[in-house]
């Protein structure tokens, strides 16, 4: 086992300027760090058999639940159950770094399903 951080994580490049680092990548559990910066966002999705916790890091992110919005504040959390649409998005002036928790994997990491 060895200890893992962004320097050393496998990074990869979604959406419009967001990044994000893979720390574990397993069949029954992910654990991702993403930078959104500030104006934008991810696209709308669901998955069909993860459940996803993001877990806000620094910034504050919007998380649109099934059509509820909930604003995240540094150190705050919101469980997705599975099937559930889902975005989150940054409105703030600052980049918005999260966590990521999927179980199951979600059909690879961060592969999205539009919802």
């Amino acid at each position: 086992m060895n200890k893992i951080s962004i320097d050393s994580a496998e990074h990869y490049a979604w959406g419009d300027g967001c990044d994000g680092w893979i720390l574990l990548d397993g069949d029954d559990l992910t654990v991702v760090e993403e930078c959104v910066p500030a104006g934008k966002s991810e696209a709308r999705q669901r998955h069909a058999a993860a459940r996803e916790f993001f877990y806000v890091l620094q910034g504050e992110a919007t998380l649109e639940v099934d059509g509820h919005m909930h604003v995240l504040g540094t150190r705050q959390g919101m469980h997705v159950p599975p099937g559930v649409a889902h975005q989150l998005r940054n409105t703030g002036n600052t980049d918005v770094r999260f966590l990521v928790v999927s179980s199951p994997d979600n059909d690879g990491v961060r592969r999205r399903t539009p919802a």
